[in-house]
């Protein structure tokens, strides 16, 4: 599953708006909060196969309508917060195509097995040591 090459920047929609805390009278006069919505269910640019699989792997940023939001309100520019927001939602769906690995199950090897059992005699003849015979 491969997304490289594709650019969803004509599918976005932005809203910003005046972000919370710290930075005085920037904060309470521009609005910097930048928050990026992907619409997944009616893009044009993506298979269902490829819907299906972010819809899954990204169902904590989805909405109840399957639109995808990222907010972000780092920066103190509206450009700057703009710019994280587009290279966010690049990073996420490049992540969510990644194929995990499967894992092949394996066994100790006797060296691991007889190294594990002579450090349990250690220990045990340590603290047998250490009683006291009253």
């Amino acid at each position: 599953m491969n997304i490289k090459g594709i650019l969803f920047d004509s599918e976005f929609t932005f809203k910003a708006s005046r972000s919370g805390g710290a930075g005085g009278q920037n904060v309470n006069k521009v609005s910097t909060k930048v928050e990026l919505n992907f619409d997944v269910l009616n893009s044009a640019l993506l298979t269902e196969e490829q819907k299906q699989i972010i819809l899954t792997k990204l169902q904590n940023r989805i909405n109840k309508e399957g639109v995808l939001q990222i907010i972000v309100q780092e920066e103190r520019s509206q450009l700057g917060n703009k710019e994280i927001a587009i290279k966010k939602f690049y990073e996420l769906i490049q992540k969510s195509f990644v194929v995990q690995k499967k894992r092949k199950a394996t066994k100790p090897s006797k060296s691991s097995k007889q190294k594990r059992l002579n450090s349990k005699k250690r220990n045990s003849e340590i603290k047998n040591l250490r009683k006291k015979d009253w």
